[in-house]
């Protein structure tokens, strides 16, 4: 089998990249990424393969953390159930996985599956079910697209599984929301099992190799004093995430920010420096869902809205945004997969109770002021 053995050093760019395109969300990769180093520090291998490198037939199963980004920050995970929430499904299948994957490419979420696959000798496929974060396990591109996430399994830190066999995705949510509260606010979960070729048909390709790409550019950027954003925008370049550009600068002056059924919900609001009147508001649901400069959108999900440390380029997530941090908001559209009118309908504005249309980044900026 070909692929990729992951790096210390990739890991980390993999992580700070991850965190980009986590919008904000997905939880903070610290943790995991404290929790794959230490199994690669033990001689244990991750190998990442390309999404066409497996037969047809084959078994995976993806995996992932589920809860609010602000409980990992109170209690980070042990990692202990991640081979408990595996080994479950794969019992309930009657089948062994050839391998595991993310369901989302954004923040802890991108760690996990590499931890699984450090843990059980598991390829791990460069592509995820998102191609960002989303909060709700029902906004896959695998659930648009045809794929039944359940039965999936579900487990704790304490030792608690369970499977959960929901009539649909969006019942299959709810169903482990609830689980995810009851067992702390936290839990491991393995969903969607399919094929490889469903894999092929309906995940975002090469999202973990263009987390590296975007960690390192921003890395490199750093030790050599560029712009990192001028970096940013450039490893965008050529892939399929076409468009990236800086919406706005400015200081955080307002946060509200509370944990409502399992979900860091609320908003933030900056200033510009040079003009505290100017302001732009951007609405989360874990992850940033909606940016309104003086109360006209600018970037709506299902496109990336991402705060970022003005000085250094790092990602900074929900639950870590504080008053008086100086960021740097940049926007970058998503893949076609995820712009049909069948995704839309999925994870576009209106799966979140948000009253404004689709409108894709590059034509709301499209002969307006951006930057600061």
């Amino acid at each position: 089998m070909t692929g990729m053995d992951l790096t210390v050093a990739a890991l980390r760019d993999l992580a700070e990249g991850a965190a980009v395109l986590g919008t904000g969300g997905g939880g903070d990769p610290y943790i995991g990424r404290l929790l794959v180093e230490r199994q690669l520090r033990e001689g244990r291998r991750v190998t990442i393969i390309p999404i066409d490198e497996l037969p047809d037939d084959a078994l995976v199963l993806p995996s992932a953390m589920m809860g609010a980004p602000t409980v990992f920050v109170e209690r980070p995970p042990s990692g202990r159930g991640n081979v408990a929430a595996l080994r479950a499904l794969e019992e309930h299948l009657g089948r062994t996985a050839a391998a595991t994957m993310p369901i989302e490419c954004g923040g802890l979420n991108s760690m996990m599956p590499l931890l699984l696959g450090a843990q059980l000798g598991l390829p791990v496929i460069d592509a995820d079910g998102m191609g960002r974060a989303f909060p709700e396990l029902q906004m896959e591109t695998f659930a648009v697209y045809g794929v039944p996430g359940s039965p999936m399994s579900i487990a704790s830190d304490h030792g608690d599984v369970a499977i959960i066999d929901a009539l649909d995705n969006v019942r299959m949510e709810r169903l482990a929301r609830v689980m995810t509260v009851e067992m702390g606010g936290a839990a491991y979960i393995c969903d969607y099992p399919m094929d490889a070729a469903t894999v092929r048909r309906t995940a975002v390709p090469g999202t973990l190799t263009l987390g590296m790409r975007i960690g390192a550019a921003l890395r490199t950027a750093r030790e050599r004093h560029e712009d990192p954003f001028d970096a940013l925008t450039a490893a965008l370049a050529g892939t399929i995430y076409t468009h990236g550009l800086i919406l706005f600068r400015g200081k955080v002056v307002d946060i509200d920010r509370r944990t409502v059924d399992g979900f860091a919900r609320g908003h933030v609001t900056l200033a510009a420096l040079d003009d505290p009147g100017d302001q732009l508001r951007i609405t989360f649901q874990n992850e940033h869902l909606v940016a309104r400069r003086d109360g006209e959108v600018v970037a709506i999900v299902p496109d990336l809205i991402c705060t970022l440390n003005t000085d250094t380029g790092a990602p900074v997530t929900t639950e870590a945004l504080a008053f008086g941090q100086r960021l740097t908001v940049y926007a970058i559209s998503t893949p076609d997969i995820m712009r049909t009118p069948a995704a839309l309908d999925c994870f576009g504005p209106a799966a979140f109770g948000l009253p404004d249309p689709y409108t894709p980044v590059e034509q709301l900026t499209a002969g307006t002021r951006v930057g600061a």
